[in-house]
């Protein structure tokens, strides 16, 4: 497929942001694949949101090829399995904790081990099962105190787990 630059909805930038201070992010901003919204968050500009598409593919394609699974777990998660692992208090301030309208607790999710490991141990009790290999790719949240560096140290990113 091919992209006409004078249709895309994309405008570079003469300037580096005042933000930014490690040059992926002054190059990232400046030619248009990402902008922020807010300390730690951005918006994927449509050049940007091919190219993690792309990365995302070619980890998927790895990972397919040795045998490994993908998975899809919620980014909205129960407190118990993280209270359960010590984590809930560890991770102090550097989570996104709610509550809905009954008071249950819940938190954006910072990883995805807890969720793996119930998923595992619901399905499978021999070892004969094993080995097994998941993994996802999906959006992490943690409440960075300086959110600083671009898409390196954000509140808001895309990992893959296993």
């Amino acid at each position: 497929m091919i992209l006409r630059m004078s249709t895309l909805f994309v405008r570079t930038l003469r300037d580096d942001p005042a933000d930014a201070e490690v040059p992926s992010h002054k190059l990232l901003v400046r030619a248009g694949y990402i902008r922020r919204a807010a300390p730690g968050i951005y918006s994927w500009l449509p050049l940007g949101w091919r190219v993690l598409r792309r990365i995302e593919q070619i980890i998927r394609d790895e990972m397919d090829a040795t045998g490994a699974q993908e998975v899809h777990f919620p980014a909205l998660l129960p407190k118990e399995p993280y209270e359960a692992t010590g984590r809930w208090t560890d991770y102090g301030d550097g989570i996104f904790r709610l509550q809905d309208r009954r008071g249950n607790d819940y938190l954006l999710g910072p990883t995805h081990e807890e969720m793996f490991t119930l998923v595992v141990k619901d399905l499978y009790s021999s070892y004969k099962d094993l080995p097994l290999w998941i993994y996802q790719i999906q959006t992490k949240y943690r409440d960075e105190a300086r959110p600083r560096a671009g898409l390196l140290r954000g509140r808001e990113f895309v990992m893959k787990d296993s």
